[in-house]
């Protein structure tokens, strides 16, 4: 009988010590940067399991992207995914989606709205096929439920919040700000989201331009200074940066979510020059404690112009690359870690 008795108890140890550890694992908010050559797809698992994918990068490729985002997702040991987030309409956010409907369930889809140029029409149609029944429109100021996690809808088809959030307040940089003009008008239609847990922020503005990012910030700085930034357009310097807006958010740590040739020490896709203008803003930035790159820039792959190597997720061309990703794991205690996949390479933080 006491064999019987005692072999429970440790069964229910066993267990109790299996679930608290489980738990343990799963208090962390996770943000994962997949690679997909210089499109987006963020993975968030929120701390009860809740998951959030935000983008699915390109088509085509043999479903290289859906392939990739699918991967990330059973690292994350998920089964589904609670809720996509599709910024804007364009091929290198939305293009992966049906292929990754065919791997794992989606389960609902918010977007901008399906108002867009002609010739986005097709990602739109895309996209209806597998959201059409399950999807809605949101707008700047709603909120998105995400377990333990705030989601606030900062910006949304061109519209943006109208009072600050995060200790938002005026920017006395707006008074020598350089103003552009707006660029592609689906990009200023970006669904952008700011998420807290805890002391931690992390801000996604889809591909915000310069003027957009502008709007943002000035005469007021509407989203308050943030912990994680995911660069706006790739880190392409010609379209976006503006100092007057990464300066006032200082971000703690910026992430580059570029491709060898998109992004980050280039221009818009379609143009040759090559400059450093967006790096050298980002490491200027104040407080800046770190930049994490989903690619060695290959436009100009000196090492004043990249970020420290061991923080590089990708260092080869595309056709060699097998798209390894980055990774925020952050506790309600505001400690964070940034891991790159590549190497194992982590770097612990605490929020400030």
């Amino acid at each position: 009988m006491w064999r019987k008795v005692a072999g429970f108890n440790w069964v229910l140890c066993f267990l109790a010590v299996f679930v608290q550890d489980a738990t343990a694992k799963a208090r962390t908010l996770d943000i994962y940067w997949v690679d997909v050559e210089g499109g987006a797809a963020t993975l968030i698992v929120s701390p009860d399991g809740q998951s959030m994918l935000i983008d699915t990068g390109f088509p085509g490729q043999d479903n290289r992207d859906a392939k990739r985002i699918f991967n990330v997702t059973r690292e994350a040991k998920l089964t589904r995914i609670d809720l996509l987030v599709i910024t804007h309409f364009h091929r290198d956010h939305v293009g992966g989606l049906e292929a990754l409907a065919e791997m794992i369930p989606i389960e609902s889809c918010v977007d901008h709205g399906t108002n867009t140029e002609e010739s986005n029409q097709q990602w739109v149609e895309a996209y209806m096929r597998v959201c059409g029944d399950k999807r809605a429109p949101v707008v700047a100021g709603q909120e998105i439920p995400f377990g333990p996690v705030d989601v606030d809808v900062v910006a949304s088809d061109g519209r943006l919040i109208t009072s600050p959030l995060n200790g938002g307040s005026a920017n006395a940089l707006c008074a020598t700000a350089e103003h552009r003009a707006q660029a592609s008008p689906e990009n200023q239609r970006s669904v952008g989201v700011l998420l807290t847990y805890g002391e931690f922020t992390f801000l996604d503005l889809g591909d915000f331009n310069w003027a957009k990012e502008i709007e943002l910030s000035c005469p007021v700085n509407l989203v308050g200074e943030v912990t994680v930034y995911q660069t706006s357009r790739h880190g392409a310097w010609d379209d976006a940066g503006a100092p007057t807006h990464l300066f006032a958010i200082k971000p703690q740590v910026i992430v580059v979510n570029n491709g060898p040739r998109k992004g980050l020490g280039g221009t818009s896709p379609g143009y040759d020059e090559v400059t450093t203008a967006h790096f050298e803003r980002m490491i200027n930035s104040p407080d800046l404690d770190g930049i994490w790159q989903g690619h060695l820039s290959l436009f100009d792959p000196d090492p004043a112009h990249n970020t420290k190597i061991e923080m590089i997720a990708n260092v080869e061309d595309s056709q060699d690359c097998v798209g390894h990703w980055i990774r925020a794991s952050v506790n309600s205690s505001g400690e964070f870690t940034m891991l790159n996949s590549r190497n194992g390479f982590t770097r612990n933080y605490r929020v400030r």
